[in-house]
């Protein structure tokens, strides 16, 4: 966790050389990367999965390629990491429900106050699950601040163009900002 955690800030910190181009600098060579764009990257997708989040848009974007589209679709078939999360806890004794794949769009895994109770006896009694636990919320901070240094870096260099994959740019990135992916984990800092 902690070198996927060096990771995400070496993806953040990448964003401040891209804002130093102006918007003019960028669009001089923007029509040389065609369709290419984070929106259709096939590894940054199977992330999103594996953090549990599900859009049609994240297969559709890849019709043309059906041997990425398997690959896709079989990743939503694995398991998530809040759902192995949750299975090494119940592992070690917490009384956790499994999580349900309750929602097709967006997050999977709803909120859970039963769960939310389990944490916060797991953070104050668990010291080695309660470390995972912060290392987790470290992870979804991590990615909430790539997504606001992404979504302001396209407002500084395109404004309100579409994206380079197609997709409606920022205000499509808008709507990624402020979804947490283990809500469950953010619940809880209110319990203690």
């Amino acid at each position: 966790m902690r070198r996927v955690l060096t990771i995400l800030k070496t993806m953040v910190s990448q964003i401040d050389i891209l804002e130093t181009m102006t918007p003019l600098e960028f669009n001089s060579f923007r029509g040389f990367l065609q369709n290419a764009s984070g929106f259709q990257s096939v590894q940054f997708r199977e992330m999103e999965i594996l953090c549990g989040m599900r859009s049609p848009h994240i297969i559709e974007v890849h019709k043309d390629q059906p041997g990425l589209q398997k690959k896709l679709l079989q990743r939503e078939r694995e398991n998530t990491l809040w759902e192995s999360f949750c299975t090494c806890l119940k592992l070690r004794g917490h009384e956790l429900e499994f999580p349900g794949r309750v929602n097709k769009q967006g997050l999977i895994h709803s909120p859970s106050e039963h769960n939310q109770e389990v944490l916060v006896n797991v953070m104050k009694n668990d010291p080695e699950a309660a470390h995972l636990c912060e290392l987790f919320v470290d992870y979804d901070e991590g990615l909430m601040e790539w997504r606001y240094r992404h979504v302001k870096m396209v407002e500084r260099t395109i404004g309100t163009k579409r994206g380079t994959g197609g997709s409606d740019g920022a205000s499509y990135l808008h709507e990624t900002l402020n979804s947490p992916i283990f809500p469950d984990l953010w619940a809880i800092r209110t319990k203690f």
